[in-house]
C-alpha cells in the first residue's frame, strides 16, 4: 500500500500540496482544479495540467486562492509579493541574453577577406540566413520567442505551429499553450529521441446562450500516415466530410499530382523537394468539435468517436476532415524547459521552489502584520485612581495625533515594543533569499538583491555567476535542437508553397543566444585591438566579439570591409608579398587597376621638326 502512493514524477515536487496530491491516490483534486479532471482528459495528463495551473497561480500572485479553496478558509490575507515571478524573468532573460541571431554556419564565407571567390554552398547559406532573418522579422520572432520561452520556464513545456498562410505568402509561427498540447505518446515514452506521430491541440469552447450552442469540445489533430489517394470536400450531406475522388468511369481512384502507386508494395510514394528519395508518408489534418454531452465516459482526447464530429471549414472551403498536408512532417515543435529525464516532458523553474516561496509568504505575512503594530504601537495606560471602578466599565481609548490622556497621580503610559520580532522577520527574510539565490543557482546580482555599489571588484562579480553558467549550458542544450528543428521546417514549408525565392537544398540552422553578463566594452575593445595587431586573433573574430558586447555593428562582413578599406598599410604590405594590384584593390574594396597609356601632346610649331625626325635616312632632302 506505501509503494502505491509514492509517486515520483515532473510533478513530485507538489506532492506536498494536498490539493495536488490526495492523500490515497496523489491525484489533483477535482474541486481546486476541475479542469484537469474533465472527462475527457486522459488520467495521465492530470498531473501535468494541475501543475501548470499550480505554477501560474504562483506567477501571478494566486496562491492564496488555491491555498483558501483547498483549507476552505479565508488566505485573503496572505502576502505575495512577486517573487516567482521575478525568478521567471531572471531566468528568462538570462537564457535568452540581450539579442538572439539566427545564424547558419558557413554564411561568414560568403565574402571572403582574402579576396579569393566565395563557393556556392556559402553563397546559399548566407542567402538562406537572410531570407530566415526577413521572415523572423515579418512575423515577430522575438516576440513569439519570448513568449514561448516565458511558458517554458514557467510551466515547464511550451509548443511552437507553423501554418502555410497562401494570402501572406509564408509560413505563419504561432505559440500553444501546453496545456492544449495532448501528444500520443508510445508505451517506451521514456525514449524521447523520437517526435510522436499523432498530437492533438484540445480545449473546450463555452456555451454560447444567445444562439443556443451547446458547450464543446474542440480538438486539432495532427498525424502522420501513408499516403492515400486523392480526396475532395462534400458539404451536401449532413455534415461536411471529406470523400474519395474518382476518375470519369467513377470507380478508379484518383491519385495527387505527382504521386505515384507501387504495385507491388501496394503503396503511393511522393517525391518532396526537400528529400532525395520518394517518402510513402504525409501528414493529415483534423480540425472538428464535439458536443461535451456526446462524450462517452469511456472516451478521452485520444478516442474520440468521429461519428459524433463535427468537421470544421478552412476559409478556402477544404473540409479539415483528413486533410492531405503534403508534408512528411508534423508542423509543430515542443520545447521543453529541461532535459527529459523520464519521458517527453520538461520541468518547471519553479517546480523545487515551492516550499522555498511558501515560506517566504509566509514571512511576509507575518511581517506585514507586525509592522502594524509597530507603526500603531499597543499603549498600555495605568491610573491607580481609578480603582473603584468595575472591570467592565473599562474605556478603550483610542490614541491618535495631538491627543492628550489625563492620569491621576500615579499614572503611567507605556508601549508594548514588537520592532525586535519585525526585525527578525526581516532577517528571517533575507535567508530565504539567500536560500533562494542558492537553490536556484540564480546570483544575487542576477536577481537584482545585490548592490554593485557594494561588489568587491568586477572580478568578484563575473566569478558570481559561475553556478548559473551550468544551469543556462543545460537549458541552452536542451533547446538547440529544437529550434533548429524548427527553421528547417521554415524552408520546407517555403519550398511546399514553391516559393520562387526559395532554391537550393534545406541547410542546418543555428539560433545563438546573446550574452547575459554586463561587458566591459572597453576592456572588450582594448583586448580586440591588441590581439588583432600582434595576430594572435583574426579581424573576424575581433569584430564578432566586438557585436557581442553591445557594439552597433549590424552585419560583420560589412564591418570588415569598412575596416580594410581604410588599411592602407596593410594593403602596402600585401602587394609587397604579392606583388597583386587585384589582390590588393579586393582587400581595399576599390579598382586600382592602371589607366591606358594615354597618347602624346603635340605641341604647336613642332609639326616640321617632328616629319624631319620622322624621314627615314637615304631619302632627298631639298638641294642636298
Amino acid at each position: 500500500m506505501g509503494l502505491a502512493r509514492f509517486i515520483v514524477d515532473r510533478w513530485s515536487a507538489l506532492n506536498y500540496k494536498s490539493a495536488f496530491a490526495d492523500p490515497s491516490y496523489k491525484q489533483p483534486s477535482r474541486e481546486v482544479f476541475p479542469h484537469a479532471r474533465r472527462s475527457w482528459v486522459p488520467k495521465e495528463d492530470w498531473r501535468r495540467l494541475a501543475s501548470y495551473t499550480m505554477f501560474a497561480a504562483y506567477a501571478h500572485n494566486q496562491a492564496w486562492e488555491i491555498a483558501s479553496i483547498q483549507d476552505h478558509t479565508d488566505a485573503s490575507a496572505r502576502r505575495e509579493f512577486g517573487d516567482p515571478a521575478m525568478l521567471v524573468a531572471s531566468i528568462t532573460s538570462h537564457m535568452l541574453g540581450r539579442q538572439q541571431t539566427i545564424t547558419v554556419p558557413g554564411a561568414e564565407d560568403a565574402e571572403p577577406s582574402d579576396g579569393t571567390t566565395a563557393t556556392p554552398e556559402a553563397l546559399h547559406a548566407a542567402d538562406v540566413q537572410e531570407k530566415l532573418r526577413a521572415w523572423a522579422k515579418a512575423e515577430q520572432f522575438t516576440l513569439r520567442l519570448q513568449q514561448a520561452e516565458r511558458k517554458a520556464v514557467r510551466e515547464g513545456d511550451t509548443v511552437y505551429l507553423l501554418g502555410l498562410d497562401a494570402t501572406k505568402g509564408r509560413p505563419r509561427l504561432s505559440v500553444i499553450d501546453p496545456g492544449f498540447y495532448f501528444p500520443d505518446l508510445p508505451d517506451n515514452a521514456g525514449d524521447s529521441a523520437d517526435y510522436p506521430d499523432r498530437i492533438h491541440f484540445a480545449w473546450e469552447v463555452d456555451p454560447d446562450p444567445l444562439t443556443g450552442a451547446k458547450a464543446k469540445l474542440r480538438r486539432l489533430t495532427y498525424e502522420l500516415g501513408p499516403i492515400g489517394t486523392r480526396t475532395v470536400s462534400d458539404s451536401d450531406g449532413p455534415r461536411p466530410v471529406r470523400v474519395p475522388a474518382y476518375d470519369m468511369d467513377g470507380i478508379t481512384p484518383l491519385m495527387t499530382g505527382g504521386d505515384v502507386y507501387n504495385p507491388e508494395a501496394e503503396t503511393i510514394s511522393r517525391q518532396y523537394p526537400w528529400n532525395d528519395e520518394p517518402s510513402t508518408i504525409t501528414c493529415y489534418l483534423t480540425d472538428a468539435e464535439w458536443d461535451l454531452d456526446d462524450i462517452k465516459a469511456d472516451q478521452d482526447v485520444h478516442t474520440l468517436d468521429y461519428r459524433y464530429a463535427t468537421f470544421l471549414t478552412r476559409s478556402d472551403g477544404e473540409v479539415l476532415d483528413h486533410l492531405d498536408l503534403q508534408l512528411d512532417f508534423i508542423p509543430a515543435v515542443h520545447v521543453p524547459n529541461t532535459i527529459p529525464e523520464d519521458g517527453h516532458w520538461g520541468e518547471s523553474s519553479l517546480s523545487p521552489l515551492l516550499q522555498l516561496f511558501d515560506e517566504l509568504q509566509g514571512t511576509d505575512t507575518d511581517s506585514s502584520q507586525a509592522s502594524g503594530t509597530t507603526g500603531a504601537p499597543i499603549l498600555g495606560i495605568v491610573n491607580p485612581e481609578s480603582k473603584g471602578s468595575r472591570r467592565s466599565e473599562q474605556k478603550k481609548i483610542r490614541v491618535q495625533p495631538g491627543m492628550v490622556v489625563e492620569m491621576g497621580q500615579g499614572g503611567n503610559i507605556f508601549t508594548v515594543d514588537t520592532s525586535p520580532q519585525l526585525a527578525e522577520l526581516r532577517n528571517k527574510t533575507a535567508e530565504l533569499q539567500d536560500r533562494l539565490s542558492l537553490n536556484s543557482r540564480m546570483p544575487a546580482v542576477a536577481l537584482g538583491t545585490l548592490d554593485p555599489t557594494k561588489a568587491p571588484s568586477g572580478f568578484a562579480i563575473d566569478l558570481s555567476y559561475g553556478p548559473m553558467e551550468p544551469l543556462l549550458d543545460s537549458m541552452h542544450l536542451a533547446r538547440d535542437g529544437k529550434y533548429s528543428l524548427l527553421f528547417k521546417m521554415v524552408q520546407r514549408l517555403f519550398k511546399a508553397f514553391q516559393h520562387p525565392d526559395w532554391t537550393g537544398p534545406v541547410v542546418d540552422v543555428e539560433l545563438a543566444w546573446g550574452t547575459y553578463k554586463p561587458t566591459d566594452r572597453a576592456g572588450v575593445l582594448q583586448q580586440v585591438s591588441a590581439g588583432v595587431k600582434d595576430g594572435v586573433m583574426s579581424l573576424e573574430t575581433g569584430v564578432r566579439l566586438l557585436a557581442e558586447a553591445g557594439y552597433p555593428v549590424d552585419d560583420i562582413g560589412e564591418e570588415i570591409e569598412r575596416i580594410q578599406s581604410r588599411q592602407f598599410e596593410a594593403a602596402r604590405a600585401l602587394a609587397d608579398a604579392t606583388g597583386s594590384t587585384d589582390a590588393v584593390g579586393d582587400y581595399l574594396g576599390i579598382d586600382i587597376n592602371p589607366d591606358p597609356t594615354p597618347p602624346p601632346i603635340v605641341l604647336p610649331g613642332n609639326e616640321e621638326a617632328d616629319d624631319q625626325e620622322e624621314q627615314p635616312p637615304g631619302e632627298s632632302r631639298g638641294n642636298e
